[in-house]
C-alpha cells in the first residue's frame, strides 16, 4: 500500500540552458490537499507535466501511485485525474459524447456521479463542445478529470475561468472527493482563498526548488507581522535578524518573521521601549511575504 501518492527527491528540469526546476523535494501523502503555489514562471507546470509524465526529468526522482511517472501503466492511469492548463477536447463532439466517450476508458467510472456533477454545473449536454463558454469547457474538463473518482487528481489552474458561485461549488465537489481520506489533490491555483477553502497543506515554489512546504495552519502559524510603536524615531537601517521584511516610518517599524516567540517579543519591547503587537497574516499576505525581494 503506497501512503505518499507523489514523492520526489532533488527533481530536475529544464528547456535548452534555462533551468526550471533546480531540486525539487515535494511529499504528498494519502488524504492531503496540497495547494501549490509560485509566481509566473517558477515551474508550477513544468513540475506538474514532470508528474504526469508528459515531460521527462532531467535528473532526480519521482514516483507516482508508487510508479516512475515516464513509465505509468494503464492501471495507474486509471487512477490519476488530471485538468491541464491548456485544455484541448474534441470540438466537433457534443459535450454528453465527450463524457461518455471518456468514460468507456474506465472500468470503475462513476455515472451517477458524472451525471449529478453535469447537471449542478449546468453543462448544456447538446450542445458541441465548440459553441460551449471557457467556464463551461473548465467544467467540462473537471467532470472528465473526476468522473472515476481517481486517487490522484491533479489540477493546473484548474478554476481560473469559472465565476465565483461556480468556484465554490467545484470546490466543494473537491472536498467531497477527498474526504474519506483515501485520495489526494495537487492542485495550482493564484487564487489563494481556493487554497484556503479546501487545501490541507501548503507547497510554495520559489527558484526551481520547493521552498515552503507545511500543513496551511502551520504556515499561518509560523509566519507574522509584527507591529512595534515607540516615541522615538527608529533608525533607517532598524534591522532583525530572520527578519523575512522590514518597513519604517517614524516610529513604527512593521516585521514579516518567521517562528515569532515571547522571548523575541519581549527583546523588542525592552530593547526599543515600545509597544509591541504580533497580527496574524492570510495566506495571500504570507504568499507576498516569502516571495519579496528588498
Amino acid at each position: 500500500m503506497v501512503e505518499n501518492l507523489i514523492e520526489t527527491k532533488n527533481l530536475t528540469k529544464g528547456y535548452g540552458r534555462t533551468a526550471v526546476l533546480n531540486g525539487v523535494n515535494l511529499i504528498v501523502p494519502k488524504g492531503a490537499v496540497v495547494g501549490l503555489m509560485g509566481t509566473n514562471g517558477s515551474g508550477k507546470t513544468t513540475l506538474i507535466k514532470c508528474l504526469l509524465g508528459l515531460l521527462r526529468i532531467e535528473r532526480g526522482d519521482a514516483t507516482v501511485l508508487g510508479c516512475d511517472p515516464w513509465n505509468l501503466s494503464a492501471a495507474a492511469k486509471e487512477r490519476l485525474g488530471y485538468v491541464p492548463q491548456q485544455i484541448n477536447l474534441y470540438d466537433w463532439m457534443k459535450v454528453d459524447h465527450v463524457i461518455r466517450y471518456t468514460a468507456s476508458f474506465y472500468a470503475n467510472w462513476d455515472y451517477v456521479w458524472s451525471s449529478e456533477l453535469a447537471e449542478r454545473w449546468h453543462l448544456p449536454l447538446q450542445k458541441r463542445v465548440q459553441e460551449i463558454s471557457p467556464g463551461q469547457l473548465q467544467s467540462l474538463a473537471l467532470v472528465l478529470a473526476i468522473g472515476h473518482r481517481p486517487e490522484l487528481l491533479v489540477l493546473d489552474e484548474p478554476l481560473a475561468s469559472l465565476d465565483p458561485i461556480a468556484r465554490r461549488d467545484v470546490l466543494r465537489s473537491l472536498l467531497n472527493l477527498s474526504d474519506d481520506g483515501s485520495r489526494s489533490i495537487l492542485f495550482s491555483t493564484h487564487i489563494s482563498a481556493d487554497i484556503e477553502r479546501i487545501a490541507t497543506h501548503v507547497a510554495i515554489l520559489r527558484d526551481g526548488r520547493v521552498a515552503y512546504f507545511a500543513e496551511l495552519d502551520d504556515l499561518k502559524e509560523q509566519v507574522k507581522r509584527v507591529r512595534l510603536r515607540t516615541s522615538e524615531v527608529f533608525p533607517t537601517n532598524f534591522r532583525v535578524p530572520g527578519a523575512l521584511r522590514t518597513q519604517v516610518e517614524g516610529g513604527t517599524a512593521l516585521l514579516a518573521m518567521p517562528n515569532v516567540t515571547d522571548s523575541l517579543i519581549e527583546e523588542l519591547r525592552e530593547r526599543w521601549q515600545a509597544d509591541v503587537a504580533v497580527e496574524d497574516l492570510n495566506l495571500d499576505e504570507i504568499f507576498l511575504e516569502l516571495n519579496h525581494h528588498d
